[in-house]
């Protein structure tokens, strides 16, 4: 008797030994999000589980080494045979269903916490390809690449891609959901409530190609008053010049993940220098890089392929995601970077 009182003190000192040392570790990112609240809650269960089970196997293991090893100098004792423990035999299969059906229904209930749907949810459509993010507010209109929320309020995020599978997943906020291609029969929403201002990285938890490592987006939480204020700016009709504007369309749609800007060449030919210049297409042909090639290259991107360079991989809808004035102000942005 007296070995399992001992082992059961030296059970429970292992196990706030050890509880107290994970929990220490900081395992997890700072918490962001409402989500992310029920999540870690759920994940602090676990631990605590990890920790006494470890300290369950590992006492019992040293405590019998140390205490019932075979003595120098004494005789050799064979123990007795048994072959089964039917008490024991119960014992492990009740606890441990038990357990397993406690995290079941907790896990239900933080699913249920997660998905809780805010009538009152600001609507975001995300749209997913490689290897860039962008971020279109419904009510207003306003389009980024860059996705800015309000604090203390449920956005509905309605995902979907334009080629791959991609995965939409922002550490802070806990949840992640795969983004699908197929249109709109394939859309799929994730719920997130942020809770802390400041800036985060979005990141593509979805292996999905050549670029897939520098599929990040910048996720920035401010007050209402702030978000507000940047909506209306982004929403608004755009008075720069056309280079400007086109500057400004090349960031919201995600161009620069493929184009550079320096001479370097990424997944697509680069823009600097590119405008006036005779490039040498696929076929072996050479084509001038004027006005009309610039136009095609966005509407229609496989129709003069660069040598070099692979074929679907720009996404063939910008005729139709892009005004035709949004797409002279690129074709002037590109003109300006001689």
């Amino acid at each position: 008797m007296i070995h399992y009182v001992i082992v059961g003190i030296l059970v429970v000192i292992s196990t706030i030994l050890v509880r107290t040392g994970l929990h220490s570790l900081d395992l997890l990112p700072e918490q962001a999000s409402l989500q992310a609240r029920s999540i870690d809650w759920l994940f602090g269960i676990h631990i605590d589980l990890i920790a006494f089970f470890f300290s369950l196997i590992v006492v019992f293991l040293l405590y019998s080494i140390i205490v019932f090893r075979r003595r120098r100098g004494s005789e050799e004792e064979v123990g007795a045979h048994f072959s089964s423990n039917t008490k024991l035999e119960v014992i492990w299969t009740i606890i441990p269903l038990g357990i397993v059906l406690v995290l079941a229904v907790l896990g239900a209930q933080i699913l249920g916490d997660v998905e809780r749907r805010d009538p009152g949810a600001l609507e975001v459509d995300v749209t997913a390809s490689q290897w860039s993010w962008r971020f279109e507010y419904t009510e207003s209109g306003a389009t980024s690449s860059d996705l800015v929320l309000p604090v203390d309020r449920q956005i509905l995020l309605r995902l979907r891609s334009e080629d791959v599978i991609h995965s939409f997943w922002v550490p802070e906020f806990r949840v992640k959901q795969d983004v699908l291609p197929g249109g709109e029969d394939f859309v799929r929403e994730l719920r997130i409530t942020p809770v802390e201002e400041g800036e985060f990285k979005l990141r593509c938890a979805e292996l999905c190609g050549q670029q897939h490592y520098a599929m990040l987006a910048d996720v920035v939480v401010v007050s209402q008053a702030d978000f507000e204020v940047w909506l209306e700016q982004k929403a608004a009709e755009c008075d720069l010049s056309n280079e400007e504007c086109g500057q400004r369309w090349v960031e919201d749609f995600g161009c620069l993940g493929c184009h550079s800007l320096d001479g370097s060449e990424i997944v697509g030919p680069t823009w600097q220098g590119l405008a006036g210049s005779t490039v040498t297409l696929a076929d072996g042909s050479q084509a001038l890089a004027d006005y009309d090639y610039l136009h095609e290259s966005i509407v229609d991107p496989n129709a003069r392929l660069v040598s070099g360079f692979e074929a679907d991989v720009m996404p063939q809808n910008f005729a139709e995601v892009l005004t035709p004035e949004q797409i002279d102000q690129i074709i002037a942005f590109i003109q300006s970077l001689e």
